[in-house]
């Protein structure tokens, strides 16, 4: 499978945004957590409080991986600064577009914090209209991508 067939299916499954979950991990400490992810740029947009402890993992270790559906990732984490401090604000106008209760209840200016993950590392379940079951693994560092079934009876 070509690589870029494969982030095509990626990305229209994700949309433009999900709740989904984040692991992280500080001292061999992991913590899981849902997020409200907007997708864009191909990367995973959300954002935090920069006083929670997810904040603080996140800057001692970068290292997260990302779940939704089928769908797991792991990537690397950036703090990109203040929601509002985003040129153009596009998660800002995207966030309130698909989230509106949570933007309008959890919007803070002063401690909002942007965050974003670059995929690493991407394994996708699925099945094929006849109910096969299979794998699409993305390598994105070597911009590879294989797919795999799983689970299907020999033929002979």
């Amino acid at each position: 499978m070509e690589f870029g067939t494969a982030e095509k299916i990626l990305w229209e499954k994700l949309g433009d945004w999900k709740i989904m979950a984040l692991a992280s991990c500080e001292d061999d400490y992991p913590m899981v957590r849902n997020i409200s992810a907007i997708m864009y740029d191909g990367k995973i947009w959300f954002k935090t409080d920069r006083n929670f402890r997810k904040t603080q993992q996140l800057i001692a270790n970068p290292r997260v991986a990302l779940c939704w559906n089928g769908v797991q990732m792991e990537g690397l984490a950036e703090i990109c600064g203040l929601v509002v401090e985003e040129p153009g604000r596009v998660f800002e106008k995207k966030y309130r577009e698909y989230l509106w209760q949570s933007y309008n209840r959890y919007s803070h200016e002063d401690t909002e914090i942007l965050v974003c993950v670059e995929p690493r590392f991407v394994e996708i379940w699925d099945e094929d209209e006849d109910r096969n079951a299979f794998q699409i693994f993305l390598d994105f560092n070597q911009e590879t991508a294989e797919k795999k079934m799983y689970d299907v009876e020999e033929e002979g």
